[in-house]
């Protein structure tokens, strides 16, 4: 076994370029909804363009300061703050969608100029009716996705074992201790014998404090053979190692680039959240690092935050990989987007012998909506494989 646990930190000079990208679009997307709402004549004639420009200035200000409100010292407006900011992301985003969609319609106004104002009020509602949807999509419990994978290596006693697969639940304000009981109490009841978090366990984009509150209901986890889980990009923004310390104070094994044999014949590996780079020399090494070592003729499942190299994976003769990040795109029609960076965007699929499974996220970052596809925990049985069956 190979342990070589990153140390390293979210860049400074990184943190700055990205939160300047970050209010850039921001700043677009309000300037956008607006200036076209403000053509719909109903808004037009019934709100003062005063009142319009400061409700922008307002919904605006809510996300950036739900951010920071921490270490702003605005502690006490956390809640309200994250409520309206965040969920403000999620519903500027399917009207700026359904604009653009007339926009391009109609040559951004240059064509059938007297529908133009109504096809964008409509436009406007349409955008309201789909968060109405993706809000309660996002209220409802996650769906427990079941699947069953035949692993090369997995002793005939270890046949049945049962994993709970649980990512991206971004606990901090929102959502909060209620629903990460409620979805402790949903991952106890499958009653696995390994509990498995992939990742994005906390809001780390803010203080850890929060996240440090939620530890009395994540120590309420158990299993017979533990409670594991590797680092996510949130994780990561936070500071990798507080972020991980804070993990093992709740009782988890965090892997961190190395392997443990949790049972006679089954390995775990993990590796580290990493700065988003997902095909790379660097990421080579780190895979072949990470499984140096392992017993022969064992069962390997590799766990990582973002999938890293598929095809590399399954040249290093590991039989299940786990990983989430993706949300699944978490707002339609946002998925498309996630989808061209990301080689699986959820559900699994085989490649050269081994199995990959990428969760959509047991809960929701930033707004609290989902469009269309529900959240998850996953229910994945191993079973052993015969001398006829193909790897996997």
């Amino acid at each position: 076994m190979d342990k070589t646990a990153s140390t390293q930190e979210f860049p400074l000079f990184s943190l700055i370029i990205f939160i300047a990208i970050v209010i850039a679009v921001w700043s677009g997307l309000n300037a956008y909804v607006f200036w076209r709402a403000s053509s719909v004549p109903l808004i037009a004639q019934h709100i003062p363009r005063r009142l319009l420009i400061a409700l922008a200035a307002v919904l605006w200000a809510s996300f950036i300061l739900g951010r920071f409100s921490d270490r702003l010292g605005l502690s006490f407006l956390s809640y309200p703050l994250d409520l309206i900011g965040a969920n403000w992301v999620g519903i500027l985003f399917l009207l700026f969608a359904c604009l653009l969609v007339v926009d391009l319609v109609t040559g951004f106004g240059f064509l059938l100029r007297r529908l133009v104002p109504s096809l964008r009020g409509w436009a406007l509602i349409t955008g309201g009716l789909l968060s109405l949807i993706a809000f309660v999509q996002a209220l409802r419990p996650p769906v427990v996705r079941d699947y069953e994978v035949h692993l090369h290596g997995l002793p005939a006693d270890a046949d049945g074992l049962v994993l709970a697969v649980i990512s991206d639940t971004h606990v901090g304000t929102l959502p909060g201790k209620s629903w990460l009981a409620a979805r402790v109490d949903q991952v106890e009841s499958l009653k696995p014998g390994l509990i498995l978090f992939l990742g994005d366990v906390i809001e780390g984009d803010t203080e850890l404090d929060r996240g440090r509150d939620m530890l009395p209901i994540l120590r309420r986890l158990s299993a017979p053979l533990g409670v594991w889980a590797v680092t996510g990009n949130h994780e990561f923004y936070a500071g990798i190692d507080g972020s991980a310390r804070l993990l093992e104070e709740a009782g988890f094994h965090v892997l961190r680039n190395e392997w443990r044999e949790v049972r006679p014949g089954l390995v775990l590996a993990g590796v580290d959240a990493n700065d988003g780079r997902h095909r790379s020399p660097e990421v080579t090494e780190r895979i072949a690092r990470t499984l140096a070592g392992r017993p022969p003729d064992t069962a390997t499942v590799f766990l990582t935050h973002r999938l890293l190299n598929p095809d590399e994976l399954a040249n290093a003769g590991v039989g299940l990989v786990l990983s989430a990040h993706t949300h699944g795109g978490q707002i339609w029609p946002f998925s498309y987007l996630v989808g061209l960076v990301n080689p699986i965007l959820g559900g699994r699929r085989d490649v050269n012998g081994t199995t990959f499974i990428v969760c959509r996220g047991t809960g929701t970052w930033g707004p609290r909506m989902r469009l269309w596809r529900r959240s998850e925990i996953l229910r994945i049985t191993l079973r052993t494989q015969s001398t006829n069956q193909p790897k996997q």
